[in-house]
């Protein structure tokens, strides 16, 4: 395995200004070290850390015994962490990043590219006008995209092969670099991990309001929008990144509401709503799915009484979460959602049902119906791209939360990226069962278009997505001949494609101070 850590894709950044090319190096560049990540607030918002000189890449390369490998199909990683934290190496525990791309590499036979971008308000800063246009991180994951494809060849790797893929805002990132004429003719496939450009949280409609939420917070003015740009661009950066704070305690609506910083339709890099644009993926290879359970990590902050088994869920509090999901549409969309959800319920109803009644409400509205419109609307405008749909449901390993857990948001990176072959300790043989199938899936993918095509074997065929019957493959350590299933929640998903984006807007402004 030839690594290369800390190669950098472009110059160092600018405070709000687009990504620059750089301007190469004499000598040779010792490629050994990560490089800082890009500065971002830490998990406690109390301070920074990371670097505004931050956009570098990684490069895992695998090499055959006898001659050097050429031609291999290329693997893009792009991270999550709601547009405001994360890093190209991912977590590190004891120096065992995350996003390690060596099992990849070497199971699948694939090059592995890892890299940073620009995050919070200085990723995703945006007045809504030429003043500020936003959308910094994508455009810096784009620079990366470009230098792969221009420069990966020398590496071994086949520059008309890339498949770029992700998790969370990682996963919406993915989603929309396929759907961004600037990448026209760069990307070959995509897999979205719990995430797509049609998400509620993709995209910030409103972006002037946090702009100047920012400008008021640093001292700068707000009475029009080129003096506000021309001020926070001479802004300490470190206090642009802590002029943002996530609320997460006693919040008056759901936490997804509360993100922020996100990408914007700008009318150029996202020429229009995310809906408009799958035409620019028509010959992308495209996998989307979700955890069974994604919305577990947001419900469990919007409701705490979830993950605590001696304290009961009222009946009104899971009404509460459904109209606060449902803001937008009012109180007929609550009443709606309400019943659809709690026609389960018996009049005896079981607390592990109620608790699991917000999670799937959550989780729905969050994550799976925005991923099947994206698979829908990706298979009718296909050309020559494939379309796959999937849910991961192995369990969380989460000690600390009730037996009924399923798989929660992020839980299907530690098998994408290998760890129960990096650190055996930590994981059982199924665990095992999983990461080589998934690894075999996504390496397949990327190498052929085709999940069950390629150098590794897989468990069962995986039967492409189409509008009529909604094939899917359920991904946990018993995948067998049932785990090819149809119709994913399709009540579910009629209801929030179809009811509810048909009953009017209300007008409301959520006060999300």
């Amino acid at each position: 395995m030839d690594i290369f850590k800390g190669i950098p894709f472009a110059a160092p950044t600018k405070t709000l200004e687009d990504p620059q090319p750089h301007p190469g190096w004499p000598g040779t560049l010792q490629a050994k070290e990560y490089k800082k990540r890009c500065l971002q607030s830490t998990l406690t918002q109390t301070d920074t850390r990371g670097s505004e000189d931050c956009l570098y890449l990684n490069i895992w390369v695998p090499q055959g015994k006898k001659q050097v490998s050429t031609n291999l199909p290329v693997m893009i990683w792009i991270y999550g962490g709601a547009f405001l934290w994360g890093g190209g190496q991912g977590a590190n525990f004891l120096n065992n990043y995350l996003y390690d791309g060596e099992e990849i590499a070497d199971r699948g036979k694939v090059i592995v590219v890892t890299l940073n971008y620009r995050l919070g308000p200085l990723g995703f800063l945006s007045t809504g006008d030429a003043s500020l246009p936003g959308n910094y991180g994508l455009k810096d994951q784009h620079m990366a995209i470009a230098w792969v494809k221009r420069n990966i060849r020398n590496f071994g790797g086949d520059p008309d092969n890339i498949t770029i893929f992700g998790e969370s805002a990682g996963a919406v990132s993915v989603s929309l670099q396929t759907l961004s004429p600037y990448n026209k003719g760069l990307i070959k496939r995509a897999i979205s991990q719990s995430g797509v450009s049609l998400c509620t949280w993709a995209i910030q409609k409103n972006p002037l309001y946090w702009a100047t939420k920012v400008a008021q917070h640093v001292g700068c003015p707000t009475d029009n929008t080129t003096a506000l740009a021309n001020c926070l661009r001479i802004t300490d950066p470190k206090a642009l990144t802590l002029a943002y704070h996530l609320e997460v305690l006693n919040l008056p609506y759901p936490l997804v509401h509360y993100l922020a910083f996100s990408p914007v339709v700008d009318g150029d890099f996202i020429p229009d709503v995310p809906e408009k644009l799958f035409d620019n993926a028509a010959d992308i290879d495209y996998i989307a799915g979700v955890n069974n359970m994604d919305g577990h990590f947001f419900a469990g902050i919007d409701l705490p009484a979830l993950n605590r088994p001696l304290v009961k869920v009222t009946k009104e509090e899971v009404y509460h979460i459904i109209q606060g999901l449902t803001v937008q549409k009012g109180v007929a969309a609550a009443s709606e959602a309400f019943a659809l959800y709690t026609k389960v319920w018996s009049d005896t109803v079981d607390q592990e049902v109620v608790k699991r009644t917000v999670l799937d409400a959550e989780t729905d509205y969050i994550f799976l119906v925005p991923t099947q419109r994206a698979l829908d609307l990706h298979h009718q405008h296909a050309k020559s791209g494939k379309t796959y749909s999937y849910v991961f449901s192995q369990p969380s390993r989460m000690p600390v939360y009730p037996s009924w857990v399923g798989a929660d948001h992020a839980d299907d990176l530690q098998y994408v990226f290998g760890k129960p072959f990096a650190t055996p300790l930590g994981y059982k043989a199924k665990h095992r069962t999983v990461s080589k199938a998934m690894i075999a899936y996504w390496t397949n993918f990327a190498r052929t278009g085709d999940p069950n095509k390629g150098e590794s074997s897989v468990p069962i065929a995986w039967v492409p997505y189409d509008s009529q019957h909604g094939y899917y493959l359920e991904i946990n350590d018993a995948i067998n001949y049932d785990s090819v299933k149809q119709g994913l929640r399709v009540p579910y998903v009629q209801f929030w494609t179809t009811t509810y984006l048909s009953l009017p807007d209300v007008p409301v402004t959520l006060d999300l101070e």
